[in-house]
């Protein structure tokens, strides 16, 4: 059965997934205005946000006026039961009614996610994650703790990591060999920052700071590192070789063959049409299988480029709802551990003392890298960047250490990061894909 049929059928039956979505910004608003529509099979039972205006807004414009704020807790799954979206600013109201069917992180936090998707896990829920942030940082130990609980913990189709995963996994069932995949990016400044941005995130009424992520390559890299971990792929170099080219096609002759023939690499188009979407390449050496494919206009080979041209999170996401929680298929999630990290690099000149502003911020920015390089240099992770205080100067462009600066007070996600180092123990290898960025 596929997920159109499986969706058909719960709405034909009056049995719809019941979805709590946690985060009303801006990538949560657009995932309730089409939820709201509502999707076949799919219902939107709630909306969680610390401040409840912005939930407010989210359910308004999905065209929903009926929502209610419980006065208890026991009152949260009769009105998920009776069809009444909930609205609060306490996620563990929705995470924890039994009425609710999947739960959709889209806060862009770390701590704060990882204690909802946890909690989410701990009372069966299916989770999606639409949360690049999270899962490039601590991804592959929250699966592991959903697999052992029984329920499905997903990155999301729409975003590019799914949108890859997607079409990864449909060229592989063809009996072709994927040997690289990634994003079509339009610009990459890893020196952006939220004062250059600002008129373009208040244009768009986006969140300056995710804005700026998005210029400077840490979102790239976050995404890829979700790719990286899902393929079991690695990358080249640190940061990647994101060759420019006018078409995404043209990867085909300017990704280094050996590196794709040595396991595969995540990797990304820089100003390629159709400048959007995510890519496959696929590797076939069979010479009549070639002449067929040279036929149908995929070029001479071995490599041939597949690619989607269109990315649409808040719309795709219901393919993942319904694969999640249905057919008990993940999207995109870490299979065997990490792969890749996201190691934090300095923006400009860091002093002595300063505190560091984390993903988006004046700081650093973010560059993918091989799991074992980035411990052989104990590397700090840009998603734990976050008020963690210089104890030397470090310069422009340089990765941060670990022993670089004074970690804060211990919290949630510094200790999942502990133990997921400890459960994927990865010895350092000398000569480690990595260290330059030449």
């Amino acid at each position: 059965m596929n997920v159109d049929t499986a969706l058909r059928r719960r709405e034909s039956e009056g049995l719809p997934i019941r979805v709590a979505l946690i985060g009303a910004g801006a990538t949560g608003r657009a995932i309730a205005l089409q939820l709201g529509t509502p999707v076949p099979g799919i219902r939107l039972a709630g909306i969680a946000n610390r401040t409840a205006a912005h939930a407010e807004r989210s359910f308004r414009e999905a065209g929903i006026d009926a929502w209610r704020s419980p006065e208890a807790p026991g009152k949260v799954a009769d009105l998920v039961r009776s069809g009444v979206p909930v609205l609060t600013d306490d996620p563990s109201l929705l995470v924890r009614c039994p009425e609710i069917d999947v739960v959709v992180e889209v806060t862009g936090t770390i701590d704060y996610a990882a204690g909802v998707t946890l909690d989410a896990i701990d009372h069966g829920r299916d989770v999606v994650i639409v949360n690049a942030e999270l899962d490039s940082t601590v991804g592959p130990i929250l699966k592991a703790k959903a697999d052992q609980a029984g329920v499905v913990l997903t990155n999301t189709d729409g975003d590019e990591p799914g949108v890859a995963m997607t079409l990864f996994r449909y060229v592989r069932s063809l009996g072709l060999q994927p040997v690289a995949a990634g994003n079509i990016k339009g610009m990459v400044d890893h020196y952006r920052n939220p004062d250059t941005q600002k008129a373009f995130a208040e244009k768009h009424d986006q969140d300056v700071r995710k804005v700026t992520s998005f210029a400077d390559a840490t979102k790239l890299s976050m995404e890829t590192t979700v790719l990286a971990n899902a393929t079991g792929f690695r990358v080249g170099k640190r940061g990647m070789f994101g060759p420019a080219c006018a078409d995404v096609r043209d990867l085909a002759s300017l990704l280094p063959l050996d590196e794709l023939l040595a396991g595969g690499i995540v990797d990304y188009a820089l100003g390629a049409a159709p400048h959007t979407g995510a890519f496959v390449v696929v590797y076939e050496d069979n010479r009549l299988k070639r002449t067929q494919l040279g036929y149908y206009k995929m070029g001479e080979g071995p490599l041939y480029v597949f690619y989607t041209p269109f990315h649409l999170p808040h719309l795709q996401i219901a393919s993942t709802i319904g694969r999640a929680n249905v057919l008990r298929d993940a999207t995109v999630a870490s299979q065997a551990g990490p792969r890749c990290e996201v190691v934090a690099v300095a923006k400009r000149d860091l002093n002595v003392g300063e505190v560091l502003d984390g993903i988006g911020g004046y700081c650093v920015y973010g560059l993918i890298e091989n799991v074992a390089a980035a411990r052989e240099c104990a590397a700090l992770p840009i998603g734990l960047s976050e008020g963690c205080t210089l104890r030397r100067a470090v310069a422009r462009d340089s990765v941060l250490t670990a022993e670089d600066v004074e970690m804060p007070p211990e919290r949630l996600s510094d200790r999942l990061w502990r133990e997921q180092r400890e459960r994927w123990r990865i010895e350092p290898l000398v000569g480690a894909a990595s260290g330059s960025d030449d």
